[in-house]
């Protein structure tokens, strides 16, 4: 009898098991990790346009809609490009394999849908689940959300078609980056300062370039190659990467000021000065390194590093509102 009780609670827990794995799988095919990371701009954005927290019920259907419009876009991302990370894990096999253990983007699995660890079927109706959550949430905050974030999947499925196409197709992913916090703007403030929304554009736009995009490229540059992709790095070479990496980097902290002081509130000098700090610390020092040593390792420093520092914005303005209350 006890034995039979032993086994069943086995089995059940390797159903269990099995479960968790499975939708562990389904957010490694959303980039979960850095997904809620990247959660920071979007939130940052939203309490520096007037320097106030939301309504309760703002900030909890915002939470839930950014959410899921990442989650749906970064699975998008992987469906547009299920073939060519299928080719490119052949080639990878063919060849030496590459390691991405200490990339954000990797945590659980990089490309489960490629792997095959998912099927198709599967991805879509992950995405087509989240997409739709995404799409309410962003209707009953505000038509312009809902705008935004349609736009962000279009532009985000053109990034992915133009791999093997433009190298320019960064200038795309820049755009896209910058969608959801442009979205949470509207979401707590009907007509922002028009100042505030070019400067965060800019600043997340040169950011996602300098910081995320040609970096998080060039520590795939071995892999590009070997599939003809056209990124940045591969086309351009590493030297005038780093150049353009370092530049638009230090464009964004530029920008990054420029948004504080376009905002409705008058953030202390203290709150400008830690914000510049952390960009220099986040952002500008790894780039300078990536720039005198241009190090695949580098790339992949920066690019980890530099995915934390909307987070570190949004902590210090939350102090700075909290300890002005």
């Amino acid at each position: 009898m006890g034995l039979r009780i032993i086994q069943r609670f086995s089995r059940v827990g390797s159903v269990i098991i099995d479960l968790l794995k499975s939708r562990q799988m389904y957010f490694a095919l959303s980039r979960t990790p850095h997904g809620i990371i990247d959660l920071a701009a979007p939130c940052f954005a939203a309490l520096a346009v007037n320097g106030t927290f939301p309504p309760l019920a703002i900030v909890v259907l915002g939470l839930i809609t950014v959410f899921s419009g990442y989650t749906a876009v970064y699975a998008v991302n992987d469906i547009v490009d299920y073939r060519v990370d299928r080719e490119r894990r052949s080639v990878v096999e063919r060849n030496a394999p590459l390691q991405h253990s200490h990339d954000l983007d990797a945590v659980w699995m990089r490309h489960p849908l490629a792997e095959g660890v998912l099927n198709l079927r599967q991805a879509v109706a992950w995405a087509c689940f989240w997409g739709g959550i995404a799409m309410v949430g962003a209707w009953l905050l505000h038509p312009v959300c809902l705008m935004l974030f349609v736009a962000g999947v279009l532009l985000e499925t053109l990034y992915c078609k133009l791999l093997k196409v433009t190298a320019y197709r960064t200038l795309v992913s820049g755009v896209v980056k910058t969608i959801g916090s442009l979205a949470a703007v509207f979401a707590v403030e009907n007509h922002p300062p028009i100042g505030y929304v070019i400067c965060l554009f800019l600043f997340l736009f040169f950011w996602e370039i300098g910081a995320q995009n040609i970096p998080n490229d060039w520590s795939d540059i071995e892999e590009d190659r070997r599939i003809g992709a056209k990124t940045f790095p591969v086309v351009f070479g590493t030297e005038r990467s780093a150049v353009v990496v370092f530049l638009s980097c230090g464009v964004a902290l530029v920008f990054q000021t420029l948004t504080l002081a376009n905002s409705r509130a008058s953030f202390p000098v203290v709150v400008k000065i830690l914000c510049a700090l952390a960009g220099l610390w986040f952002v500008l020092m790894p780039a300078a390194r990536l720039l005198l040593r241009r190090r695949p390792s580098d790339a992949m420093a920066l690019f980890n590093s530099g995915s934390w520092y909307p987070l570190i914005l949004l902590l210090i303005v939350v102090g700075s509102l909290l300890a002005g209350q």
